[in-house]
């Protein structure tokens, strides 16, 4: 087990889940498709690097990321894998792009020129990707435009197409026929590129695709997710199973008992009813907890659940712990994850915040440091 560094408040990252999901998710797509790791966005809050080094090690053959930046904050950290830059980017960007080697999603001719020309300088040759809009209505190139702008992109000498996909609006939902509507798009015009352009890589499949619609996988599938051990939402098949990376811990500040009548925290949001024993933990939204948790969500202490009371503030949140005996200062708090024989997971924190899990995860900021834990070697 790595050494544990332990603060007050922490994000205890299981790098075993970590290799565990990435590796049942290479099996369930098996050895002719390829599986790029998306580490976006600190990798859903994980931590980008060290999620980056074990998800290569546990099957992954490429990384994906959203920005360019995160592809060089990789590329510093020392991370030589390929790394496919999937959103949107603006022509000053293709310098760092074009210096640090990473793949990038071409979008627009501007940009393409701007990647061509610090190629030409660099001495180099860039791979690029480029993304049909074939429903999600963010960016790519609509399908009737996919073969001009193919035309202009390999016109550039300096480019080397390498790919081409698509992102589904709604694979993660019961009913598919959205989803299946969009790939029968992608199928057409990327048959229809192929006969055109060397293209080796087509890519559609999410980590709900991965789930439910095999016949999306081709060359290569993109699992964001569901690395991290967390399922696309509740309308998913779950037989795949996936171990959770991530635990938020706190820990109890002061303990005191409030008469009747006292109020707690910002704009007097509760009112104690009763004599009430109220355990303070500093953690707040200053370090990912959503404000929206206030007089709604619960941590556990001692393996008991309690009720947070008031407002979320920015480093503190206040808990009642009458129903919890023995409440001492220094007693470790669970926010997510488990302790004892209960758990708080991220799907219910995302129900008290009337959210999604993934924002539940990336919403963690650096404040609550990242501890991470390996048992393998």
């Amino acid at each position: 087990m790595s050494e544990q560094i332990k603060f007050t408040n922490y994000a205890l990252i299981d790098l075993d889940a970590i290799a565990h999901n990435v590796a049942a998710l290479k099996q369930r797509v098996g050895p002719d498709t390829e599986l790029w790791a998306v580490v976006k966005a600190n990798a859903y809050g994980h931590g980008i690097v060290p999620v980056a080094r074990t998800a290569l090690a546990a099957g992954a053959s490429r990384l994906a990321v959203a920005r360019i930046a995160e592809g060089v904050a990789l590329r510093r950290a020392g991370v030589s894998a390929p790394i496919l830059v999937m959103g949107y980017h603006i022509p000053a960007e293709a310098e760092a792009a074009v210096a640090h080697d990473l793949i990038v999603t071409v979008n627009d001719m501007a940009f393409a020129r701007a990647l061509a020309q610090q190629a030409h300088d660099a001495g180099k040759r860039a791979s690029v990707h480029v993304k049909v809009d074939t429903g999600m209505g963010r960016f790519g190139r609509l399908p009737h435009e996919l073969l001009p702008f193919l035309e202009e992109v390999t016109r550039l000498p300096q480019l080397r197409l390498e790919g081409v996909w698509t992102h589904f609006a709604t694979a993660d939902e019961r009913d598919k026929t959205f989803a299946r509507e969009q790939y029968a798009i992608y199928r057409q015009v990327a048959a229809r590129a192929s006969e055109r352009f060397d293209i080796r890589y087509r890519h559609v499949a999410n980590s709900a695709a991965i789930l439910d619609l095999s016949e999306t996988w081709l060359d290569a599938v993109r699992p964001g997710i569901a690395i991290y051990g967390l399922y696309p939402s509740a309308e998913v098949n779950t037989n795949l199973v996936l171990r959770p990376a991530l635990t938020l811990i706190s820990h109890v500040g002061r303990v005191r008992t409030l008469p009747a009548g006292a109020s707690v925290s910002y704009g007097r949001t509760f009112i104690a009813k009763k004599r009430t024993r109220v355990a303070l933990l500093p953690i707040g939204y200053g370090d990912g907890v959503h404000r929206l948790l206030s007089n709604r969500g619960q941590v556990l202490i001692r393996g008991r659940r309690a009720p947070i009371i008031g407002r979320v503030c920015m480093d503190n949140i206040m808990v009642d712990v009458s129903g919890v005996d023995g409440v001492h200062e220094g007693d470790e708090a669970v926010l997510i994850g488990r302790q004892g024989e209960d758990i708080i997971s991220a799907e219910e924190v995302a129900a008290w915040a009337q959210t999604i899990n993934y924002e539940v995860t990336t919403s963690l900021l650096p404040r609550a440091a990242r501890v991470y834990v390996r048992r393998s070697p």
